[in-house]
């Protein structure tokens, strides 16, 4: 699962990262509690080259009634991802970036209490989770919104979680964006566990815990 990221590297630094023709007319402020519902950078693949803009977190299919379903779809399990009516489409023509340079897990601890942790490259660069994005209308109302893939967890993260965010390489990233790729198990082959051995981790504030806290102090231990 993925429920919490962060992206506060410097613009220039992502810019540079995913290639992007357009980061300089983005409105962004540095995020360090990015949370479901909110609208999230995300990067697809133009005619003239890597284009970024805002999606809602938290999908909502072309087809669905209530905008509401959203709320419950914020990750797909890539294992099914070519399945479900919900992915199966968008994994064929809708998939995207979504630049990120850490993210969230709780564990659990004695007393039912949790102990968040940030899991991160050792480098400190951003990267780019695997997501699916589509289009919902209704009326004069229009909905972008968007899923992270998942994938089960590395060595690393299991201590924490079963699931982890799926990280693509720098090579996934390019077939990943390729729209004329639309071969399923080419693009599930993408989808694994990212190498434990160019991660780390570190537990985190409790602030984290309420999306209104997106502050630098939440990277502190205490």
């Amino acid at each position: 699962m993925c429920g919490r990221y962060s992206l506060f590297t410097d613009r220039n630094e992502w810019m540079d990262r995913f290639h992007l023709i357009n980061g300089e007319e983005l409105e962004w402020m540095k995020r360090y509690n990015i949370a479901p519902s909110q609208q999230v950078l995300a990067v697809v693949k133009s005619d003239a080259g890597n284009k970024a803009g805002f999606l809602k977190w938290g999908l909502v299919p072309c087809w669905a009634n209530d905008p509401k379903i959203g709320y419950k779809m914020i990750n797909a399990r890539s294992e099914t991802a070519d399945q479900k009516p919900s992915f199966k489409k968008l994994l064929k023509r809708r998939r995207c970036l979504i630049p990120a340079d850490g993210f969230y897990e709780w564990k659990r601890k004695e007393r039912n209490s949790k102990q968040p942790y940030r899991f991160q490259l050792k480098t400190k660069e951003p990267f780019a989770f695997a997501g699916l994005w589509d289009r919902w209308e209704h009326g004069d109302e229009i909905i972008q919104s968007c899923t992270i893939l998942t994938t089960g967890a590395n060595s690393l993260v299991k201590d924490v979680h079963d699931r982890m965010p799926v990280i693509l390489t720098p090579e996934a990233e390019q077939v990943w964006l390729d729209r004329s790729v639309e071969d399923s198990s080419v693009l599930k082959d993408l989808l694994k566990p990212y190498e434990t051995e160019k991660m780390e981790a570190f537990p985190v504030s409790p602030l984290v815990n309420s999306p209104k806290n997106d502050t630098i102090e939440i990277l502190n231990s205490k």
